[in-house]
Parts: C-alpha cells; structure tokens; sequence
C-alpha cells in the first residue's frame, strides 16, 4: 500500500504527479450543509502558489482549483468532494539529466530502492506540487471549522531562516500576510531579503523553521494513547515535504527544564481553569487543554542546487550532478499554507471523532 489518504472521520486522498496533466483530492467525511465554493479554498492556494515573488520557484502555476462533485447549489452535500487543479506549466526537459541518475537529498533513490521505477520529472509523486492538493482539502477543513469552531484560527509563520531568527519582542501578527516570508516583523524583512539573495547568488538553498499557532481550540479533543492531538499533529507536519522535525509547546527545549519550571501550574478562572504557563504546548496526555496549541518544526534546504554534488546513478557509477530546473532557495517559505492547512484537517478530523465519542460534553469543574 502506498498510504495516500489522510485522516480517521475527515479524510483526503491526494493523486496526481508534478508533471502530470493534474493533481488534486478527494474529500470524504465532510458534514452537509457547510457553504463552499471554489472562491474560498482558491484563497488558500494564491498564499502557496509557486511564482508569487523571486524568492521562491518561478514555475508558473495559477493552481485554480476546480469543484467536481460533492457541492450543490453552494452548500456540501456530504459525499466525496472531488477536487482537481490542472499542471500548466511543466518544463519536462529540465529533468532529463536525472532520468538515470540520483539527486543527492531527494527521495529519488528510496523511491527507486522501494518501487523499481520512479517519475523523474519534477520528482513526480515526492514533489512539493502534491502539496497544492492538501491544501485544497484544508480549504475545505476551514470551511467546516468556521461553522463549528468559529473562535478558533490558525496562523502559520516563519521563525527561522538559516541563521536568521525571528525576534519575538517585535512579533507583530498583521504583518505575517505583508511580506514574502510570512514573517511577523516588518522591521526584519529587508535583513532576511538580503539574506535569501545571498544565498540564491551562490545556487544555494537554506533551511528554515515555521510555527503554527492554533487558538480557540476546545479542550478535550484528542485521545490518551494511539489517537494523540500531539501524535497526530506531528504526523501531518512530518508529511509534509523535507520536513525533518516537529515540536510542540517546549519541545526539545524541556530537556533543559526542571519540573518546578515545566509544570503549567492551574488557577480556578471565571470561565473554567486559567493555566498560569504553556509549556506543554496546548496539549496534556494527548488531549487538547484548551489553552493556545503551539507546533514547531524544520524544514531542510532545497536539495536542488546548481551547485555540483557527488551522486551515482542506476549503473552504479559515481558521479557528478547539477540539478536544474526552477526551485525554492528556500522551500520553507512556502510550507507556512501547507502546515496551517494540514493543522485544519487535523483539528476537525479531531472536533468530528470528539463529537461521535462524547457528543461534545466535557467534565465538570467547579
């Protein structure tokens, strides 16, 4: 089995290859009755989109995501929803050196160690264009989540790029939408321009780190053991493309900390307990606390560079190889929609298995 499908109640099933004709989802489990259009989950594709500034891959995509089944007259019907969004813009040629030969740092050669043959074009199946149609299903994810959750928002943002860090007394969340690293610090930007066109200058590429930060989530969704908010929190980050960690609330952090410091102490509130510290993250016993969900993680540098790097290819021979094409200097930049999106499908999947457990009550304190 090749594990395409995300989710237990709201599920997706992404298909499509990079330079195929298309790619898209299929939607299952989404309540009837939610009003969606092509506009709204358009909106979440214009922020991942490849060509929107120099700083990322000039491929030109417009990504219009197209309806097929599964909405009548504006509102879900409760069946699948079929989602495709049509390749425009591929540029098959740029890959023809890689045809027999392995990239260093991409899936090429486990895909080819595992199923015998691969797509080389674009890295077919393991490309980040697979993304496209994640995020059309998180758009989908907003849509329900604005019916059922309407205080809850997710906000992505870069933290880190390279030896680049955000200064958190500057954060400003206005600005994350203003500028194209989805940075909250204006004051920060041109330092980071600057930065990044270094690093194209040299056919290099950069890591990053990105935060999703999720307020308003109820408390109470998640599960003790095998069905963790935080298990599977980290699971959808790690899906994503060149991923290579993930943390949440402290995270690797509280290794340094002792249980005087790490213990988020609790309060009687007007409306319910008042949690005095985060350092778990929103997250206690794999089960939301209703405080502020914090998840990190890291994204490695792209691994196409036109700088040379020693390879073999499928005879065996040692080789050298330039990797051309159009990519990201820094494929982080554009993850921020992906991971917000795959939060979204990850916390209605979540508020759906809640609702069919427990019918939503919670236990009572005070």
């Amino acid at each position: 089995m090749s594990f395409n499908t995300f989710g237990r109640v709201f599920t997706f099933t992404t298909w499509g290859e990079s330079h195929g004709p298309a790619l898209g989802a299929t939607v299952d489990g989404c309540p009837p009755g939610v009003a969606l259009d092509e506009a709204f989950i358009q909106q979440f594709l214009d922020r991942r989109r490849p060509g929107t500034s120099k700083f990322t891959t000039q491929r030109q995509e417009p990504d219009q995501v197209r309806i097929l089944s599964g909405v009548f007259e504006g509102k879900t019907t409760g069946t699948p929803i079929q989602l495709m969004i049509e390749n425009t813009d591929q540029r098959s040629k740029d890959y023809g050196d890689i045809a027999q030969a392995f990239r260093p740092g991409h899936a090429d050669i486990t895909y080819h160690m595992k199923y015998g043959l691969r797509d080389y074009r674009g890295g077919g199946r393991s490309s980040a264009r697979e993304t496209a149609a994640r995020v059309a299903a998180g758009g989908i994810a907003h849509a329900v989540l604005r019916d059922l959750a309407p205080q809850l928002t997710i906000t992505g943002y870069m933290v880190q790029m390279g030896t680049l860090h955000l200064d958190r007394a500057n954060f400003d969340a206005e600005e994350i939408g203003n500028n194209p690293f989805f940075l909250p610090d204006a004051s920060a930007v041109p330092a980071w321009e600057d930065y990044l066109n270094g690093i194209r200058k040299d056919q290099n590429s950069v890591g990053a780190a990105l935060e999703v930060l999720i307020r308003g989530c109820p408390a109470g969704l998640g599960a003790p053991i095998y069905a963790k908010l935080d298990t599977d929190l980290a699971a959808a980050m790690m899906s994503i493309n060149a991923v290579k960690g993930v943390e949440i609330g402290e995270g690797m952090a509280s290794a340094a900390l002792t249980g005087t410091d790490n213990a988020d102490e609790i309060r009687m509130g007007n409306d319910g307990p008042r949690y005095l510290s985060n350092h778990a993250g929103g997250i206690l016993g794999g089960i939301s606390t209703g405080q502020d969900i914090v998840v990190r993680f890291a994204v490695k540098p792209t691994s196409s560079i036109l700088t040379p790097r020693r390879t073999i290819n499928q005879r065996g021979e040692e080789i050298e190889l330039i990797t051309k094409g159009r990519h990201d200097p820094c494929v982080g930049i554009r993850a921020v929609p992906i991971a917000e999106a795959m939060a979204a499908c990850v916390i209605l999947d979540h508020l759906l298995l809640d609702r069919a457990q427990t019918g939503g009550t919670r236990g009572r304190i005070g």
